[in-house]
């Protein structure tokens, strides 16, 4: 089991930046795929990037590609979401996940941090 906590929301204007950090604690962390997932009010929540163990393997959302950037240190039990040139249509609740499964299922989640673009 692992307990993830984010961190770095907060209100910015379009075009702006943001570093969000996910905080683990638990063994084998660094075994673990983590992925960065959004929700807006009322929307469904959709899947913003994830990274592999060794952190060599990553993956986006083309809504997001070319503007984050996902990254992990595993000395620090950390994941990291770096978010530039943000638009209002980032606005959501973001949230780290990690699969402890192997299998794309993410079954550890943090609380959440809320993240909001201003026009």
């Amino acid at each position: 089991q692992v307990r993830l906590v984010e961190s770095g929301g907060g209100l910015v204007q379009t075009g702006g930046s943001l570093r969000l950090s996910c905080a683990a604690s638990g063994r084998a962390f660094s075994s673990y795929t983590v992925g960065w997932f959004r929700q807006a009010p009322g929307k469904e929540r959709e899947f913003v990037a994830h990274i592999n163990w060794s952190g060599g393997n990553t993956n986006y959302a083309e809504s997001v590609k070319g503007r984050f950037t996902i990254s992990r240190d595993n000395a620090k039990n950390t994941v990291y979401l770096q978010m530039n040139s943000l638009k209002p249509e980032d606005t959501a609740v973001y949230y780290c996940a990690a699969d402890t499964t192997g299998f794309y299922q993410y079954d550890q989640w943090g609380q959440g941090t809320q993240v909001t673009v201003s026009s």
